[in-house]
Protein backbone atom coordinates (compact mmCIF):
# COMPACT_ATOMS: atom_id res chain seq x y z
CA UNK A 1 0.00 0.00 0.00
CA UNK A 2 1.54 3.03 -1.18
CA UNK A 3 2.16 5.92 1.96
CA UNK A 4 0.36 9.43 1.10
CA UNK A 5 1.06 13.56 2.08
CA UNK A 6 -1.71 12.49 4.57
CA UNK A 7 0.26 9.36 6.21
CA UNK A 8 3.17 11.79 6.48
CA UNK A 9 1.46 14.62 8.13
CA UNK A 10 -0.47 12.44 10.89
CA UNK A 11 2.60 10.61 11.83
CA UNK A 12 4.63 14.36 11.95
CA UNK A 13 1.62 15.84 13.45
CA UNK A 14 1.67 18.32 11.33
CA UNK A 15 -0.91 19.56 8.31
CA UNK A 16 -0.56 18.57 4.98
CA UNK A 17 -0.02 21.87 3.95
CA UNK A 18 3.18 21.80 5.99
CA UNK A 19 4.48 18.69 4.56
CA UNK A 20 4.05 20.19 1.20
CA UNK A 21 6.12 23.10 2.30
CA UNK A 22 8.90 21.08 3.19
CA UNK A 23 8.62 18.98 0.10
CA UNK A 24 8.32 22.44 -2.58
CA UNK A 25 9.30 25.15 -0.16
CA UNK A 26 11.20 24.35 3.05
CA UNK A 27 12.65 27.69 3.23
CA UNK A 28 8.99 28.60 4.96
CA UNK A 29 9.44 26.06 7.41
CA UNK A 30 11.20 25.87 10.88
CA UNK A 31 14.05 23.88 10.94
CA UNK A 32 12.60 21.83 13.81
CA UNK A 33 9.51 21.16 11.62
CA UNK A 34 11.85 20.20 8.77
CA UNK A 35 13.33 17.44 10.92
CA UNK A 36 10.48 16.60 12.53
CA UNK A 37 8.92 15.55 8.80
CA UNK A 38 11.80 14.01 7.12
CA UNK A 39 11.66 11.80 10.10
CA UNK A 40 8.03 10.85 9.49
CA UNK A 41 9.25 10.36 5.64
CA UNK A 42 12.31 7.91 6.24
CA UNK A 43 10.13 5.93 8.63
CA UNK A 44 7.34 5.58 6.50
CA UNK A 45 9.38 5.22 3.57
CA UNK A 46 7.51 8.21 1.51
CA UNK A 47 8.06 8.74 -2.02
CA UNK A 48 6.72 11.66 -3.62
CA UNK A 49 4.35 11.36 -7.11
CA UNK A 50 6.00 13.56 -9.02
CA UNK A 51 3.85 13.01 -12.08
CA UNK A 52 0.76 14.56 -9.91
CA UNK A 53 3.21 17.74 -8.74
CA UNK A 54 3.98 18.16 -12.26
CA UNK A 55 0.04 17.73 -13.16
CA UNK A 56 -0.71 20.82 -10.29
CA UNK A 57 2.09 22.98 -12.04
CA UNK A 58 1.83 22.77 -15.18
CA UNK A 59 5.35 21.50 -16.22
CA UNK A 60 7.89 19.10 -14.79
CA UNK A 61 11.28 19.89 -13.45
CA UNK A 62 13.20 18.71 -16.53
CA UNK A 63 14.91 20.11 -20.29
CA UNK A 64 14.25 18.27 -22.91
CA UNK A 65 17.56 18.03 -24.98
CA UNK A 66 17.84 16.40 -29.04
CA UNK A 67 20.97 15.89 -30.39
CA UNK A 68 21.85 14.29 -33.91
CA UNK A 69 24.13 11.67 -32.63
CA UNK A 70 24.75 10.41 -29.48
CA UNK A 71 27.85 8.23 -30.08
CA UNK A 72 28.92 11.13 -31.57
CA UNK A 73 31.88 12.50 -28.23
CA UNK A 74 31.19 15.61 -28.87
CA UNK A 75 27.43 15.70 -28.49
CA UNK A 76 27.87 13.82 -25.61
CA UNK A 77 30.55 16.16 -24.02
CA UNK A 78 27.82 18.40 -25.19
CA UNK A 79 25.07 16.70 -23.31
CA UNK A 80 27.45 16.25 -20.12
CA UNK A 81 28.10 20.29 -19.85
CA UNK A 82 23.98 20.86 -19.81
CA UNK A 83 23.16 18.09 -17.77
CA UNK A 84 25.60 19.97 -15.24
CA UNK A 85 24.00 23.42 -15.77
CA UNK A 86 20.53 21.74 -15.21
CA UNK A 87 21.69 20.05 -11.95
CA UNK A 88 23.02 23.69 -10.22
CA UNK A 89 19.22 24.61 -10.72
CA UNK A 90 17.67 21.20 -9.41
CA UNK A 91 16.89 20.71 -13.04
CA UNK A 92 16.75 16.67 -15.09
CA UNK A 93 17.39 16.64 -18.83
CA UNK A 94 16.06 14.12 -20.88
CA UNK A 95 18.06 13.49 -23.76
CA UNK A 96 17.34 12.32 -27.17
CA UNK A 97 19.14 10.78 -30.22
CA UNK A 98 17.49 11.55 -33.02
CA UNK A 99 20.38 9.66 -35.05
CA UNK A 100 20.15 12.56 -37.60
CA UNK A 101 16.24 11.25 -38.33
CA UNK A 102 13.61 13.61 -39.05
CA UNK A 103 10.82 11.16 -38.00
CA UNK A 104 12.75 9.87 -34.35
CA UNK A 105 13.24 13.75 -34.04
CA UNK A 106 9.39 14.55 -34.16
CA UNK A 107 8.54 11.71 -31.88
CA UNK A 108 11.03 13.42 -29.58
CA UNK A 109 10.32 16.19 -29.64
CA UNK A 110 6.30 14.90 -29.15
CA UNK A 111 7.41 13.40 -25.88
CA UNK A 112 8.99 16.08 -24.91
CA UNK A 113 5.72 17.55 -25.08
CA UNK A 114 3.68 14.29 -23.24
CA UNK A 115 6.43 15.05 -20.44
CA UNK A 116 5.50 18.65 -19.90
CA UNK A 117 9.32 19.85 -19.92
CA UNK A 118 9.89 23.00 -19.05
CA UNK A 119 11.86 23.81 -22.18
CA UNK A 120 13.81 22.20 -25.37
CA UNK A 121 17.63 21.99 -26.29
CA UNK A 122 17.81 20.72 -29.91
CA UNK A 123 20.22 20.17 -32.47
CA UNK A 124 17.98 20.29 -35.53
CA UNK A 125 18.48 17.24 -38.88
CA UNK A 126 16.80 19.64 -40.78
CA UNK A 127 14.36 22.90 -40.85
CA UNK A 128 11.40 22.40 -38.32
CA UNK A 129 11.04 25.76 -38.29
CA UNK A 130 6.99 25.28 -37.74
CA UNK A 131 7.72 22.31 -35.19
CA UNK A 132 9.40 24.58 -33.08
CA UNK A 133 7.04 27.67 -33.49
CA UNK A 134 4.18 25.50 -32.12
CA UNK A 135 5.94 24.30 -29.31
CA UNK A 136 6.94 28.24 -28.88
CA UNK A 137 3.15 28.85 -28.73
CA UNK A 138 2.25 26.34 -26.11
CA UNK A 139 4.75 28.03 -23.45
CA UNK A 140 7.77 25.44 -24.48
CA UNK A 141 10.98 28.02 -24.84
CA UNK A 142 13.59 26.54 -27.43
CA UNK A 143 17.20 27.11 -27.83
CA UNK A 144 19.12 25.63 -30.78
CA UNK A 145 22.20 24.10 -29.67
CA UNK A 146 25.34 23.84 -32.59
CA UNK A 147 23.34 25.58 -35.09
CA UNK A 148 22.48 29.38 -35.23
CA UNK A 149 19.30 30.70 -35.51
CA UNK A 150 18.91 32.58 -39.38
CA UNK A 151 16.28 34.95 -38.42
CA UNK A 152 16.91 35.79 -34.84
CA UNK A 153 13.48 34.10 -33.59
CA UNK A 154 15.16 31.37 -31.22
CA UNK A 155 18.03 31.85 -29.02
CA UNK A 156 20.77 29.55 -30.30
CA UNK A 157 24.31 28.62 -29.42
CA UNK A 158 26.51 28.16 -31.69
CA UNK A 159 30.21 27.81 -33.18
CA UNK A 160 31.37 29.72 -36.51
CA UNK A 161 31.44 26.35 -38.60
CA UNK A 162 32.19 28.63 -41.46
CA UNK A 163 35.39 30.40 -39.81
CA UNK A 164 36.46 26.90 -38.98
CA UNK A 165 36.15 25.27 -42.11
CA UNK A 166 38.07 28.00 -43.70
CA UNK A 167 40.50 27.85 -40.41
CA UNK A 168 41.43 23.79 -41.42
CA UNK A 169 41.58 24.49 -45.33
CA UNK A 170 43.86 27.12 -44.63
CA UNK A 171 45.51 25.43 -42.20
CA UNK A 172 46.67 22.25 -45.53
CA UNK A 173 47.31 25.37 -47.59
CA UNK A 174 50.14 26.68 -45.45
CA UNK A 175 51.23 22.95 -45.64
CA UNK A 176 51.96 23.64 -49.83
CA UNK A 177 48.64 21.61 -49.67
CA UNK A 178 46.87 22.32 -53.15
CA UNK A 179 44.60 19.08 -53.81
CA UNK A 180 41.84 19.25 -50.59
CA UNK A 181 39.34 16.60 -50.57
CA UNK A 182 36.10 18.08 -48.39
CA UNK A 183 34.44 14.59 -46.68
CA UNK A 184 31.09 14.64 -45.10
CA UNK A 185 27.46 14.30 -45.36
CA UNK A 186 24.65 14.83 -45.86
CA UNK A 187 24.69 18.49 -47.16
CA UNK A 188 21.33 19.03 -45.47
CA UNK A 189 23.14 18.98 -41.98
CA UNK A 190 23.43 22.43 -41.59
CA UNK A 191 26.96 22.31 -39.87
CA UNK A 192 28.22 19.83 -42.81
CA UNK A 193 27.20 22.56 -45.13
CA UNK A 194 29.14 25.57 -43.41
CA UNK A 195 32.25 23.97 -42.98
CA UNK A 196 32.65 23.14 -46.34
CA UNK A 197 31.47 27.04 -47.65
CA UNK A 198 34.21 27.96 -45.21
CA UNK A 199 36.48 25.61 -47.35
CA UNK A 200 35.45 26.45 -50.23
CA UNK A 201 36.35 30.35 -49.49
CA UNK A 202 39.74 29.65 -48.57
CA UNK A 203 40.59 27.14 -51.57
CA UNK A 204 39.20 30.07 -54.12
CA UNK A 205 41.43 32.62 -52.64
CA UNK A 206 44.60 30.08 -53.59
CA UNK A 207 45.70 30.14 -57.24
CA UNK A 208 46.16 26.27 -58.75
CA UNK A 209 44.31 24.86 -55.33
CA UNK A 210 41.37 22.96 -55.73
CA UNK A 211 38.61 21.66 -53.45
CA UNK A 212 36.70 17.96 -53.96
CA UNK A 213 33.71 17.38 -52.66
CA UNK A 214 33.24 13.25 -51.40
CA UNK A 215 29.66 13.54 -49.60
CA UNK A 216 28.79 10.62 -47.15
CA UNK A 217 25.29 9.15 -46.00
CA UNK A 218 26.67 10.39 -42.28
CA UNK A 219 29.54 11.50 -39.88
CA UNK A 220 30.53 8.30 -38.98
CA UNK A 221 33.86 6.32 -38.57
CA UNK A 222 32.23 3.62 -41.10
CA UNK A 223 31.09 6.57 -43.69
CA UNK A 224 35.09 7.81 -43.51
CA UNK A 225 36.51 4.26 -43.67
CA UNK A 226 34.06 3.90 -46.80
CA UNK A 227 35.60 7.27 -48.49
CA UNK A 228 39.15 6.85 -47.33
CA UNK A 229 38.62 3.37 -49.54
CA UNK A 230 37.72 5.46 -52.11
CA UNK A 231 40.43 7.42 -52.21
CA UNK A 232 42.89 4.97 -51.73
CA UNK A 233 41.70 2.95 -54.81
CA UNK A 234 42.32 5.85 -57.38
CA UNK A 235 46.18 5.97 -59.10
CA UNK A 236 48.47 8.13 -57.12
CA UNK A 237 48.00 11.44 -59.60
CA UNK A 238 44.29 11.17 -59.34
CA UNK A 239 44.28 11.19 -55.08
CA UNK A 240 43.87 14.85 -53.23
CA UNK A 241 47.29 15.45 -51.27
CA UNK A 242 44.87 16.57 -48.02
CA UNK A 243 41.58 15.69 -46.63
CA UNK A 244 39.05 18.06 -44.81
CA UNK A 245 36.69 15.82 -42.82
CA UNK A 246 33.45 17.52 -41.52
CA UNK A 247 34.11 15.87 -38.25
CA UNK A 248 36.84 13.61 -36.27
CA UNK A 249 34.89 10.34 -36.37
CA UNK A 250 34.95 10.93 -40.65
CA UNK A 251 38.89 11.97 -40.09
CA UNK A 252 39.61 9.02 -37.89
CA UNK A 253 37.46 6.63 -40.45
CA UNK A 254 39.45 8.52 -43.18
CA UNK A 255 42.81 7.54 -41.31
CA UNK A 256 42.37 4.03 -40.97
CA UNK A 257 41.55 3.25 -44.69
CA UNK A 258 45.03 4.66 -45.95
CA UNK A 259 46.75 3.63 -43.33
CA UNK A 260 46.07 0.73 -41.72
CA UNK A 261 44.41 -0.83 -44.60
CA UNK A 262 46.34 0.29 -46.83
CA UNK A 263 50.00 1.96 -47.24
CA UNK A 264 49.50 5.56 -47.84
CA UNK A 265 51.65 7.80 -45.70
CA UNK A 266 49.95 10.48 -43.06
CA UNK A 267 50.86 13.26 -43.49
CA UNK A 268 53.62 12.59 -46.54
CA UNK A 269 51.12 11.40 -49.29
CA UNK A 270 47.80 13.05 -47.90
CA UNK A 271 47.68 15.32 -44.87
CA UNK A 272 44.17 14.79 -42.84
CA UNK A 273 42.15 17.48 -40.21
CA UNK A 274 39.10 16.79 -38.81
CA UNK A 275 36.62 18.93 -36.96
CA UNK A 276 35.23 18.98 -33.07
CA UNK A 277 38.87 17.71 -31.28
CA UNK A 278 37.18 14.83 -29.71
CA UNK A 279 39.75 12.72 -27.44
CA UNK A 280 40.08 10.52 -29.94
CA UNK A 281 41.99 12.53 -32.75
CA UNK A 282 44.66 12.88 -29.69
CA UNK A 283 45.37 8.97 -29.74
CA UNK A 284 44.68 8.07 -33.33
CA UNK A 285 47.86 5.96 -34.26
CA UNK A 286 48.57 9.26 -36.20
CA UNK A 287 47.47 12.15 -33.87
CA UNK A 288 44.85 13.89 -36.08
CA UNK A 289 44.67 17.44 -36.52
CA UNK A 290 41.51 19.14 -35.68
CA UNK A 291 39.14 22.31 -35.27
CA UNK A 292 38.32 22.57 -31.67
CA UNK A 293 34.58 23.46 -30.20
CA UNK A 294 34.18 23.80 -26.70
CA UNK A 295 31.51 21.40 -26.29
CA UNK A 296 30.68 21.38 -22.54
CA UNK A 297 30.88 25.38 -22.33
CA UNK A 298 28.01 25.21 -25.71
CA UNK A 299 25.94 22.73 -23.40
CA UNK A 300 26.39 25.29 -20.43
CA UNK A 301 25.48 27.91 -22.17
CA UNK A 302 22.31 27.11 -24.24
CA UNK A 303 20.70 26.16 -20.28
CA UNK A 304 21.45 29.50 -19.62
CA UNK A 305 19.84 30.74 -22.08
CA UNK A 306 17.24 28.68 -22.11
CA UNK A 307 16.51 29.70 -18.56
CA UNK A 308 16.35 33.14 -19.41
CA UNK A 309 13.38 32.34 -21.72
CA UNK A 310 11.69 30.28 -19.32
CA UNK A 311 12.02 33.59 -16.63
CA UNK A 312 10.99 35.39 -19.29
CA UNK A 313 13.89 38.02 -19.05
CA UNK A 314 15.25 38.61 -21.96
CA UNK A 315 14.46 38.36 -25.74
CA UNK A 316 16.39 35.90 -28.09
CA UNK A 317 19.68 35.77 -28.25
CA UNK A 318 22.37 34.63 -30.40
CA UNK A 319 26.03 33.12 -28.55
CA UNK A 320 28.68 32.37 -31.32
CA UNK A 321 31.72 30.50 -30.04
CA UNK A 322 35.18 30.87 -32.15
CA UNK A 323 36.67 27.83 -33.21
CA UNK A 324 40.57 27.03 -32.46
CA UNK A 325 43.06 24.86 -34.95
CA UNK A 326 44.83 22.34 -33.30
CA UNK A 327 47.99 21.03 -35.16
CA UNK A 328 48.72 17.65 -34.73
CA UNK A 329 51.09 15.30 -36.63
CA UNK A 330 48.13 14.10 -39.18
CA UNK A 331 48.92 17.40 -41.19
CA UNK A 332 52.39 18.74 -40.02
CA UNK A 333 55.04 18.76 -42.61
CA UNK A 334 58.27 20.63 -42.32
CA UNK A 335 57.07 23.85 -43.00
CA UNK A 336 54.37 23.59 -40.52
CA UNK A 337 55.15 26.04 -37.36
CA UNK A 338 55.33 24.88 -33.50
CA UNK A 339 53.41 27.10 -31.52
CA UNK A 340 51.18 26.85 -28.12
CA UNK A 341 48.31 24.22 -29.68
CA UNK A 342 50.71 21.90 -31.67
CA UNK A 343 51.34 18.83 -30.42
Amino acid sequence: MSVSVKDVAALAQVSVGTVSNVLNRPERVSAATVQRVQRAIDELGFVRNDAARQLRAGHSRSIGLAVLDVRNPFFTDLARGAEQQAAEKDLSVLLGNSDNDVSREARYLDLFEEQRVQGVLITPVGDITARLARLRSRGIPVVLVDRPSDGGELSSVAVDDVGGGCLAARHLLDTGRRRIAFVGGPPSIRQVSDRHEGARRAVAETAEATLEVIETAGLTVLEGRAAGEQLRGRPIGQRPDAVFAANDLLAVGVLQALMILGSISVPDDVAIIGYDDIDFASAAVVPLSSIRQPSEAIGRQAVDLLLQEIDGREAPKQVTFQPELIVRRSTRDSSTPRSSNTT
